[in-house]
């Protein structure tokens, strides 16, 4: 079972190499780009969903910078698959590689195995969305198992536009 982060709870201390050199702190806004961090998990180069959905990202890089929103997308992949996959399609945001599984694991992530040789070598970390606000507190966990299954982007940006005009809360944080 993986473990569970809860909205409002400070995000894992976890640091990944970018695209480019360097490295980020996953849970820590670039402040040059944005006081707010979206953090997309994305299953790795073999995925052909996965490319869709970072070309509809790199599409509305603009509009998530616009609301102070900084976006990084990350997955298990080595630096040569992550650089194919950001040739593949232009992408012009943050790109960190090589999530282990331990940090898989410490993101509540759910891990598959590759089917074949032919779809990646390694294991891969499922979908994940992730927003964390300036206090590095989670506002947003939206975790998945399945590669279908992800936030629509356009609804996304709309409802962070709602939560930073209106200073809305975090949900989901009710302990019974």
């Amino acid at each position: 079972m993986p473990n569970t982060l809860t909205p409002a709870a400070s995000f894992p201390d976890i640091e990944v190499a970018t695209l480019g050199g360097g490295d980020t702190k996953l849970g820590v806004p670039n402040r040059e780009r944005g006081n707010w961090k979206l953090i997309i998990v994305y299953r790795g180069k073999h995925c052909p969903i996965c490319k869709t959905y970072l070309t509809e990202l790199n599409g509305m890089l603009d509009d998530f910078a616009a609301i102070d929103v900084d976006v990084v997308a990350v997955s298990a992949d080595p630096e040569e698959k992550a650089k194919a996959s950001a040739s593949d399609i232009g992408y012009m945001g943050t790109i960190g590689y090589g999530l282990s599984t331990a940090q898989m694991a410490e993101l509540g992530l759910f891990v598959s195995d590759p089917r074949s040789p032919e779809e990646t070598d390694r294991p891969f970390a499922e979908p994940a969305t992730f927003v964390v606000r300036d206090d590095c507190k989670l506002q947003i966990v939206d975790i998945s198992n399945a590669p279908f299954a992800r936030p629509a982007l356009k609804g996304l940006l709309d409802g962070l536009t709602f939560i930073r005009e209106k200073d809305y809360p975090v949900r989901g944080t009710h302990t019974g």
